[in-house]
């Protein structure tokens, strides 16, 4: 096919730009086809493609998407913050500002994406089915419940909502939403933008709450549904929450998003293992786990289990199993359980059923699988 000389000089001034990949796609299409039938064209466009290569080599200029998270990460370990926020606050203060830059992103119909919130309840996984909204909601309803014990406003206002238990005040939370006259997700400014804000100003009060107030509120105690825990626990299981359902929003709307810095991780992992003694001896008076060996054989040693968590914020752990306060170590240890971090949290959160966890194990099975079904059972909705 001929070329008119039109044509050629027109592709010839497009050489450079197109050796950049400035040209539009239009003109891309124009230079290529001229390329193959031109070879003086073909072999200048080879040579300068060649040179740009040299000079400067392709670096493609969309961002990561983990950036964001990975920049927010360094960000809470690295700086110092302007009030000295107490240790046990800290993944709180964390993970409520990486979800609020989450929420922020948000479009007003991506609050409504349907979210599964999963847990473990009964011996078995139990889902419900909400919205982002409904999830914000649901955080927001049990943190006020923390709120609540330093003195601080509740926003829920409602009888039912003054429940100290955290379903009850969720479904008042929920009920509400469901009777606006907007809906969730249907105004981003408008309900939702007040409801992030109600949500984002209660956890700002409740850090700085605590951290004015001293180390004498640490051991508080926040009427917790049927338990009661000391503020500074109560608040890293928010901080845990937090992340869990930060997570499920993440993945409804397709949001890149990590585990929170392997110090917080660290610490949830630490406080959530130092529980799991107390879960399983309560299990075993419940009768949902077989009754300590020296309870059936007098002549029996008290058991123990080696729990090796692996990752950055893992650790290695010999846990007692014939009582809370049993002896523990490499000398009556009977099973080994070695889990991944994230997926030891997937588990403690519910998003895991115990028999389907993917663990690597030795000894004792019937002790280790009791230890994930204890893991598991620390979950709720």
């Amino acid at each position: 096919m001929t070329r008119t000389a039109d044509e050629h000089a027109d592709a010839a001034a497009l050489l450079g730009a197109w050796a950049l990949r400035a040209c539009s796609a239009e003109e891309t299409a124009r230079v290529d086809a001229h390329l193959a039938d031109c070879v003086r064209c073909a072999e200048e466009a080879e040579r300068l493609r060649s040179a740009v290569d040299l000079l400067h080599p392709h670096v493609d200029l969309d961002l990561p998407p983990t950036l964001r998270a990975e920049v927010l990460g360094a960000c809470f370990s690295a700086r110092k913050p302007a009030v000295s926020v107490p240790d046990y606050a800290q993944p709180y203060d964390a993970e409520t500002a990486r979800l609020d830059a989450l929420l922020a992103d948000l479009s007003g119909q991506e609050w409504a994406t349907p979210v599964q919130l999963e847990w473990f309840e009964d011996e078995s996984s139990a889902t419900r089915s909400t919205s982002v909204a409904g999830v914000l909601g649901h955080l927001m309803a049990v943190d006020s419940m923390v709120a609540k014990t330093l003195g601080l406003p509740d926003p829920m206002t409602s009888s039912e909502s003054a429940a100290s238990d955290p379903l009850s005040r969720t479904e008042a939370v929920w009920q509400q939403m469901r009777q606006s006259p907007q809906g969730p997700g249907a105004d981003a400014d408008g309900t939702l933008a007040s409801m992030r804000e109600t949500w984002r100003n209660q956890s700002y009060e409740l850090i700085r709450t605590c951290s004015f107030s001293g180390a004498g509120v640490a051991d508080i105690g926040v009427p917790y549904g049927d338990a009661v825990l000391p503020l500074r626990l109560a608040l890293l299981d928010r901080a845990f929450e937090t992340w869990i359902h930060a997570t499920d929003i993440a993945d409804a709307v397709d949001y890149p998003y990590v585990p929170p810095v392997p110090e917080h991780l660290r610490t949830l992992i630490s406080v959530a293992v130092e529980m799991l003694p107390a879960i399983l001896a309560a299990r075993r008076q419940a009768g949902l786990a077989s009754p300590p060996l020296p309870m059936t054989r007098p002549d029996a040693r008290a058991r123990s289990l080696r729990l090796q968590i692996e990752g950055e914020s893992g650790g290695d752990w010999y846990l007692p199993l014939d009582g809370a306060d049993g002896p523990a170590g490499p000398d009556n240890c009977v099973s080994h359980v070695v889990l991944d971090e994230v997926e030891f949290c997937r588990l403690a959160a519910g998003h895991l059923p115990p028999r389907q966890v993917a663990a690597a194990q030795q000894g004792d099975e019937t002790a280790a699988l009791e230890l994930l079904y204890a893991m598991a059972s620390m979950s709720r909705i």
